[in-house]
């Protein structure tokens, strides 16, 4: 998870990765989001996103990825050697980094 405001990531949490296949798909494990959300609401810092690979796919968001945000959210991706970042905004991806 990443944590912080305003598009600045302020902290990064690594998160057990609880899919029924892991290899194609990421699940956050709901115990970390559920303390994530409650450190938030007294006082911590504001969950703003996640962070994943995709470690024999491509380095696109794909269709599940897609789904799974929400506005403002930002995802970094990791792929082939490449870390790119993308913001939900108005309901659609917008890319806005990336590093080969």
């Amino acid at each position: 998870m990443l944590f912080g405001a305003k598009n600045k990531v302020s902290a990064v949490r690594p998160c057990a990765n609880v899919a029924d296949d892991p290899a194609t798909h990421f699940e956050i494990d709901p115990a970390a989001l559920i303390s994530a959300h409650k450190a938030a609401r007294a006082g911590g810092a504001a969950i703003i996103g996640c962070y994943h690979s995709h470690p024999n796919g491509d380095f696109a968001l794909s269709e599940y990825d897609k789904e799974g945000a929400e506005e403002g959210q930002i995802w970094i991706l990791i792929a082939r050697n490449q870390v790119g970042a993308w913001l939900m905004c108005d309901g659609d991806w917008v890319a806005f980094a990336q590093l080969t």
